[in-house]
């Protein structure tokens, strides 16, 4: 769980930014060398290379270099960490909010007969 949990959270923690967002939401198009995603960023390339490392520390995206190009690729298998997590939390929201309209409606009945 620990484990889980320390991925989650490094995932959480890369896409809180929203330059690593709008790098993730671009992949999801494609690979895109680092060249074409820093111009889309408001950055130094140095500065944007920090958000690519973080991504790729965290496991959201794989970069490969070849010649003088390093290309991003999206890791859309780290993604399903946060997709298993909302699912979970959809699931207990789901189950408390169920309960909670049983106690609503039994009160609702006692409190009329």
């Amino acid at each position: 769980m620990a484990q889980y949990s320390a991925k989650l959270d490094g995932v959480f923690l890369a896409l809180a930014d929203p330059t690593r967002r709008a790098v993730i939401h671009r992949l999801g198009r494609g690979p895109a060398s680092v060249g074409e995603l820093a111009r889309e960023a408001t950055m130094t390339l140095p500065s944007f290379m920090k958000h690519v490392r973080m991504l790729e520390s965290n496991g959201l995206i794989r970069t490969a270099k070849s010649g003088r190009v390093r290309t991003c690729v999206l890791d859309r298998e780290r993604l399903a960490v946060v997709e298993d997590w909302l699912a979970e939390q959809r699931r207990l929201w789901g189950e408390r909010t169920d309960r909670l309209e049983r106690f609503v409606t039994n009160s609702k009945e006692r409190n009329t007969t």
